[in-house]
């Protein structure tokens, strides 16, 4: 059975969780490769909406083998809260998997986020302040410590202890308050405990499940743009949440890889700092806020709207090997007279524009390829022969059952 990755294609927010949760019907494990608890996954079933971090979105299905591969960082805090919450939701976490490998985020990550981002001035980088990059650095330099280490108890709390009392240091030489060391062990301690139970090789676990012919879904977190290596840096990511950094972050091969669905709004956004050709400051980009409820799903921050960059998502085509696309949020677009698409950029860098007549009707009840307008169907059309893969969904709504499956 082939495996399925899922990439955003712009710089993140762009409906991955509801294409996943989508997607996840017919697989029996969704495993997310990178990233931490700084991304929101929403989903919508019926009147109940759902806000995920760090658990993988297939878990809404009692089928599904939800996994934190080895390439995340994994905030314990957020992580029981979360299931906490489903749980107490009736939606059961029990079969969750979280990797020896993975590294684990400590208030001291936290810390140095904070004081970091503070010394950058009006040079920010717009993080979220949830010590992803700090984690994600001891990482490199060999110093982490990862769920695995929770099972031996003792160890790891004076290994808690050893690192609290390091990084003490740095915050302290960046005029900040220093953590209290024992009282990070002591609540530590109780979170590894909570924690050991859910700690597996999931290295081994997948591997297992591909040789029984099972279908995985590889879930990652941020998107193309927020890639650490092909992104807009600086402006970026910790990870690569880029195709290959599915292989790295979960110990499946490429050649397991067979399905590759970017993910792509209608429009694009971004949070944060950092290069947004097709932006737009007007009432127009308003609009598309108001509509699109654009606020982030962890942070509440107002996202940055403007047109779709037809540029960006060639090149997500080409760096992701995307074998297909998954066009979202159509119907944000419905009550614009007409709608641009950036096509290609002149020589000044600035954005060359397709415009399309709107098409001026509610399709957020459309289920079938064939109800959508004309001027609706002529703007996927145009997505399709510009970036030169087929876009297989189209979402018309923030639903669960609102998408077209496009052929």
């Amino acid at each position: 059975m082939p495996v399925t990755v899922v990439v955003g294609a712009q710089w993140g927010d762009e409906g991955k969780a509801k294409v996943i949760d989508l997607l996840a019907a017919e697989h029996s494990h969704v495993v997310r490769y990178q990233g931490g608890h700084n991304a929101g996954h929403t989903v919508v079933v019926g009147t109940e909406r759902y806000a995920l971090q760090l658990i993988p979105s297939g878990v809404l299905y009692p089928h599904i083998v939800p996994v934190i591969g080895n390439g995340v960082v994994v905030d314990l805090p957020t992580l029981f809260r979360e299931i906490d919450t489903l749980e107490g939701r009736g939606i059961s976490c029990a079969k969750l998997k979280v990797s020896s490998q993975a590294h684990l985020i400590f208030p001291w990550h936290q810390s140095l986020d904070a004081l970091y981002e503070a010394k950058r001035g009006d040079e920010k980088i717009g993080t979220t302040l949830k010590g992803i990059g700090p984690a994600y650095s001891d990482k490199a330099r060999r110093i982490g410590l990862r769920a695995g280490d929770v099972l031996d108890s003792a160890a790891f709390a004076e290994a808690v202890r050893a690192n609290c009392v390091y990084h003490n240091r740095e915050i302290e030489g960046l005029g900040g308050e220093s953590l209290d060391a024992e009282a990070v062990v002591a609540q530590f301690a109780e979170l590894g405990a909570r924690l050991a139970p859910y700690v597996a090789d999931t290295v081994e676990m997948l591997h297992e499940a591909l040789d029984r012919d099972d279908a995985l879904l590889l879930e990652g977190a941020q998107a193309t743009f927020l890639d650490l290596d092909h992104g807009t840096y600086p402006f970026v990511t910790s990870s690569n949440p880029t195709a290959g950094g599915a292989c790295v972050g979960t110990g499946i091969g490429p050649r397991y890889l067979t399905r590759i669905v970017g993910i792509t709004k209608a429009y694009a956004t971004r949070v944060g700092s950092g290069p947004f050709a097709t932006e737009l400051t007007d009432e127009l980009g308003d609009k598309l806020v108001d509509i699109g409820r654009e606020f982030g799903t962890v942070t509440g921050r107002r996202r940055r709207c403007g047109w779709l960059d037809l540029v960006m998502l060639r090149k997500a085509v080409r760096i992701n090997s995307l074998t297909e696309l998954a066009l979202t949020k159509l119907d944000v677009l419905d009550t614009f007279d007409e709608v641009k698409v950036c096509t290609e950029y002149d020589a000044d860098g600035n954005p060359v524009y397709a415009v399309l007549p709107g098409w001026r009707t509610d399709i957020s009840a459309v289920n079938d390829i064939d109800a959508l307008p004309a001027a609706a169907r002529d703007f996927v059309a145009l997505v399709e022969r510009e970036v030169g893969i087929p876009v297989k969904i189209v979402g018309t709504g923030a639903e669960r059952e609102s998408y077209v499956i496009w052929s």
